[in-house]
């Protein structure tokens, strides 16, 4: 039933070889990539709005030109990771050329970044489309960690399906924000061509002065629009061929469409000097300042509900890849590296939506309080990927090798120095859990390392003499609840095995062990019966008690084995009716040393249950 559940809603498995067909062309792969980069018009805009209007309407006065800044800084990046995908067509983006150019610990410092920018970019997509929801319903405010979570549900449950469905499905939000909110530009810009003039905006008051570092707080804060600019580069290898032309169009069209929607809105925020009120974001009031309270507005709010929803998508798509990335490199477990049913690497689809679920829940759906982290991590990616692309550059050389690294060393220059304003701004109010993160993850990726190097040390058949010895004889413990058909089996595959064995009875309640051996003695009279009194109740421990006690007695090299009798339900659900005792030992006995000789063989004997 579970499995047919799960096909429904996920869809039927898809063979190996539909890989190749199933990735994206230029259309699909805008969508799947582009919504982070271009819903941040949302709660960057916001964020720049929030910075300023504590200095009041002096201080909103500097909204455009902090925008045309980050705009500015948008159009170095993507330039540099144009390169970038140039240079490593194969994907991997910012932790790969860290990784290859700089170091080991400056990729794993890359790969930890780019993960934390992966997790805030969906937790801030989908708190801040809640919260442009809220704006035209008022009453779902005290719903919004909800409805945060049922749209991440939304999100996992389209992207389990595949990466090509998940840009069909993408596309459709995505493009309808272009249009609509694009649409809603031309409008402000029309009438402020036209020189159409609105009712005077309210006087805001000034509760703080207008200083340098109020102005760099903003600018800070309005740097998470860069955030999402790097997903393709990550994600060439899902390109239609030729897979590094088509992604470097796609990169150019994303950052074209985004400079200038958000450069749009927020310079006519500040030419109509909207004012936002309480519980409504900036690009609502601006909505409601040029089309009103009708169809259109809850059109637009609807459109940037669902880009914003899908904004998501981007780290659905980025974070997978990337931990597939950093687990063949061994930082990260090789579970991260399976393909799922649908093509696409479930597991690190599931990680991304846990994590996401508890940033949500924990920051209690405020996109404002999530916003301080946003920035550093996505910056620090930046700067470390265009100072690889600079050493990539003069090392390999090749044709215009001189203008490349001059791009990526521009890009290498701005981004480092918008780290630092973001750093030093933002520190206080929550990017020092970032920079304390960042080492956190660094020192997980060496453990894992550290513990992968040991195991294929340990396994390497290096220094292992061809000629390798036989076991010795094996002798055999068989545990046993009762006497029934399922021991009848496993007794008589430990007989074809050996003629040492020792049947264990552990006795949990004093006086049932005398019905136990009565029936054991008259089935199986040739093969001894110990009974393990256990006046605590405890399976695990009189068992292992008994084995390294065997042990100490036969005080020999010989293979030991521990034959588990265990019967197996026709029905899953049936399974929660029985204590699963079978499993408790093996998961006891595998964790479980022998101290001498060789370690024990666990030999499961299932007995299947008819309906």
């Amino acid at each position: 039933m579970i499995e047919k559940i799960l096909t429904f809603i996920v869809g039927h498995p898809l063979p190996t070889g539909e890989l190749a067909h199933k990735r994206l062309d230029k259309i699909r792969a805008l969508a799947a990539f582009s919504p982070d980069a271009l819903s941040s018009v949302a709660y960057a805009s916001q964020e720049i709005y929030l910075g300023l209007v504590v200095a009041g309407s002096a201080g909103l006065r500097f909204a455009f030109p902090i925008a045309a800044s980050v705009v500015l800084l948008l159009v170095i990046v993507a330039f540099s990771y144009f390169q970038t995908i140039q240079g490593y067509p194969s994907g991997g983006g910012s932790y790969k050329v860290a990784y290859e150019n700089l170091g080991r610990l400056p990729g794993q410092v890359a790969g930890a970044a780019l993960m934390i920018a992966y997790l805030l970019t969906a937790a801030v997509s989908l708190t801040a489309g809640v919260e442009a929801l809220v704006s035209a319903f008022p009453g779902l405010w005290q719903y919004r960690v909800l409805l945060a979570l049922v749209l991440l549900l939304l999100i996992l449950l389209i992207n389990l399906r595949g990466v090509q469905e998940s840009g069909t499905i993408m596309a459709v939000p995505v493009y309808l924000f272009i249009f609509v909110f694009g649409g809603l530009i031309f409008l402000g810009l029309g009438r402020e061509t036209l020189g159409v003039v609105s009712e005077p905006a309210p006087i805001v008051p000034a509760v703080a002065p207008i200083t340098i570092f109020l102005l760099l707080h903003t600018f800070s804060t309005g740097c998470t629009a860069l955030t999402g600019v790097e997903a393709i580069s990550n994600g060439v290898p899902s390109f239609h061929p030729p897979e590094a032309k088509n992604a470097g169009i796609t990169l150019v069209a994303m950052a074209l469409i985004m400079g200038f929607l958000f450069a749009g809105s927020v310079g006519l925020i500040q030419s109509f000097q909207v004012i936002a009120g309480e519980q409504e974001t900036i690009l609502s009031a601006l909505a409601r300042k040029l089309v009103g309270n009708g169809a259109i507005y809850y059109l637009i709010q609807i459109s940037t509900l669902l880009v914003l929803a899908v904004a998501a998508n981007t780290s659905f798509v980025g974070f997978p890849r990337l931990a597939y990335i950093l687990a063949q490199d061994k930082f990260l477990p090789h579970q991260l590296t399976i393909l799922g049913d649908r093509l696409v690497y479930t597991n690190g689809m599931l990680l991304l939506a846990g994590c996401t679920a508890v940033l949500i829940v924990v920051f209690r759906g405020e996109t404002h309080a999530l916003i301080p982290l946003f920035a550093s991590g996505a910056l620090l990616t930046y700067t470390l990927s265009q100072l690889g692309m600079v050493i990539h550059w003069t090392r390999d050389g090749g044709k215009g090798w001189l203008l490349k690294g001059a791009i990526n060393g521009l890009g290498a220059l701005v981004t480092g120095a918008a780290l630092l304003v973001v750093g030093a701004s933002n520190f206080l109010h929550g990017a020092w859990l970032v920079f304390l993160l960042i080492p956190g993850f660094v020192i997980v990726f060496r453990m894992i390392h550290d513990h992968y190097q040991v195991v294929a040390s340990q396994l390497t058949l290096r220094g292992l003499p061809p000629s390798l010895k036989p076991y010795p004889g094996l002798r055999l413990v068989l545990p046993i609840s009762g006497v029934h058909r399922g021991v009848v089996d496993a007794v008589n595959l430990a007989r074809t095995m050996s003629n040492r064995i020792v049947a264990l009875y552990i006795e949990m309640e004093p006086g049932t062990a005398e019905k136990v051996k009565i029936k054991w003695e008259e089935w199986f009279p040739d093969i001894p019966l110990v009974i393990e009194p256990s006046p605590y109740r405890s399976l695990v421990g009189p068992l292992l008690a008994f084995l390294d006690r065997y042990d100490e007695e036969c005080n020999d090299t010989t293979l030991a084995g521990v034959v588990l009798p265990e019967f197996v339900p026709a029905q899953n659900w049936q399974r929660f009716l029985h204590n699963q005792q079978a499993e408790l030992l093996k998961q006891a006995l595998l964790y479980r040393r022998r101290q001498h000789g060789f370690q024990r063989v666990i030999i499961d004997v299932p007995y299947h249950l008819k309906r």
